[in-house]
């Protein structure tokens, strides 16, 4: 350092170094926007391979973390399904974890499409089975949008997580919302938190009255759902009771719901229903009659089962009659 270095004041010094790197970082800057132009340029012009390893190689991505391209040759033969020509990509040493400027890899397309010999074929060449998108959506969420059950089950077989972190998409919540009952059946299967819940949206039994989805009402229910498990305070039943099917408010009542639960602004369900509807009629009717003895056991033997053992229900020591009866599969009205 030369003397009239040391005769400046600290904090001049000090403003140099931080002009020095405030310069650098604009140097990064630009040179990045530049690469990104030139990218785009090969993409508009139909050179995606390219502008992928241009982008690739200015990122420093090996093989084994993914590449960033636009929509690669991969992603479009597993989104159309065209299994020969993805198997001859990936031979040619196409990245399989390849990602889109969105990290949508090949496996979100494959699912999406309900393509599953795509899939598998991803999956067996070293696809992440996990892998999410800029907006947190995995391949098996996109499955059950879809409503493939067969990618359902094969992405968790590869050991896809159904619950991820609770400010993500769920896959248990897209299929109840879109009424994918199948793929609810699989996830149920592989043992899934039937009340798994997601601040903004509540529990899929909640999500599945909103949309009024009864074939994914009646498995979340004879799976074990809570029927009082909602969004907050509001049931499933305050959602059933702002629709119209009075099917769905037979098939909660059937199975415990409490009509005199009130929600945030202090409401039961007969209050927040259409005045004058059939469904305001049956809470109503609900209210003034008492539950049968018959539905009340059920409730009690039910819950003292434990939802984790009513598979074992079929099980037990009782007259084909009785069992089914536990299980919903015999009127009431046969007691």
């Amino acid at each position: 350092m030369t003397v009239l270095e040391e005769s400046r004041p600290f904090a001049q010094q000090l403003s140099n170094v931080y002009f020095t790197i405030f310069a650098l970082f604009c140097f990064k800057l630009f040179v990045k926007i530049s690469l990104a132009i030139l990218s785009h340029f090969y993409i508009v012009k139909g050179n995606r391979k390219e502008a992928a390893r241009i982008a690739a190689e200015f990122y420093t991505v090996t093989q084994g973390q993914g590449s960033w391209a636009d929509r690669s040759p991969l992603h479009e033969a597993a989104s159309q399904g065209r299994l020969l020509a993805l198997k001859t990509l990936i031979s040619q040493g196409y990245n399989v974890n390849t990602v889109t400027i969105d990290h949508v890899t090949p496996l979100h397309e494959a699912c999406l499409g309900d393509h599953v010999g795509c899939a598998r074929t991803l999956l067996e060449a070293g696809a992440n089975v996990n892998a999410t998108t800029i907006d947190g959506v995995t391949p098996l969420f996109n499955a059950c949008s879809r409503g493939s059950a067969s990618c359902v089950d094969l992405l968790l077989e590869y050991g896809a997580k159904a619950q991820l972190e609770s400010c993500l998409p769920s896959p248990t919540h897209e299929a109840s919302s879109k009424g994918h009952s199948e793929c609810l059946d699989v996830l149920i299967s592989w043992g899934i938190d039937v009340d798994q819940d997601i601040p903004h949206l509540g529990s899929p039994l909640y999500v599945a009255c909103k949309s009024q989805q009864i074939h994914c009402i009646k498995r979340l229910l004879h799976a074990g759902a809570n029927v009082q498990k909602g969004r907050h305070l509001d049931t499933p039943l305050h959602a059933a009771a702002q629709q119209t099917s009075t099917e769905i408010i037979n098939l909660l009542l059937d199975f415990g719901a409490d009509i005199n639960a009130k929600n945030t602004d202090y409401r039961r369900p007969v209050e927040v229903a259409t005045p004058s509807s059939l469904v305001e009629r049956l809470l109503l009717l609900y209210e003034a009659t008492p539950c049968s003895l018959c539905q009340l056991c059920r409730l009690c033997i039910r819950n003292c089962i434990g939802r984790s053992r009513l598979h074992l229900v079929p099980q037990l020591q009782l007259p084909k009659l009785l069992k089914d009866f536990l299980q919903y599969r015999e009127s009431i009205t046969n007691f």
